[in-house]
């Protein structure tokens, strides 16, 4: 299936516009299971739902057309980069609303833990990931493709274009960065 996604996104980038109707139902359930790990962490009561998010995500995909895929790890590195913009945005705008008061939450994923609190503030985080990019981009891509996108680490140095070591390193390094940031604020 993998193939048959990385096709239709090279004949979406050709103009095709039947392939993103064919490509949407194969992308589906995996788009969803990524915003639902995205929402998660969210509060109860949050305003976007998983399926929201999906939708404002699937919105945002379509009209990307600057976007050249490469294969299918790279549409879903995108879509979680999306999903990670619409939740960031979204608790922005609460806390500028609410002066600083009830900030979203994010539980982070035990198996890609940056910080051994429990919750670690989606803003908070998006802050650290862009002083991280402004000096390492590469070890912020790799949080980004891993955390967010659920990537794995092939995968991840399949979108970079970099080595499974650098891969490795990169996010070992760039979790002990992050943990260190986080405990500043």
């Amino acid at each position: 299936m993998s193939q048959e996604i990385t096709g239709l996104l090279l004949a979406w980038n050709e103009g095709d516009r039947e392939a993103l109707d064919r490509l949407m139902p194969l992308v589906h359930d995996e788009l969803h299971l990524l915003a639902h790990r995205y929402m998660a962490g969210e509060r109860l009561g949050h305003p976007l739902q998983t399926t929201a998010l999906v939708n404002e995500a699937y919105l945002r995909l379509i009209d990307s057309s600057r976007v050249r895929w490469q294969n299918r790890a790279h549409f879903f590195a995108v879509s979680a980069q999306l999903m990670r913009r619409i939740l960031v945005d979204a608790a922005r705008a609460r806390k500028k609303l609410k002066r600083g008061g009830d900030v979203i939450q994010v539980s982070l994923d035990e198996a890609l833990v940056v910080s051994n609190e429990p919750a670690a503030d989606l803003v908070a985080l998006d802050d650290a990931l862009t002083t991280l990019a402004a000096f390492d981009e590469r070890k912020s891509k790799v949080v980004e493709l891993r955390f967010f996108g659920g990537l794995t680490v092939e995968e991840t140095a399949e979108v970079l274009k970099v080595s499974v070591m650098t891969v490795m390193r990169d996010w070992a390094l760039a979790k002990v960065w992050l943990l260190r940031e986080l405990e500043k604020k």
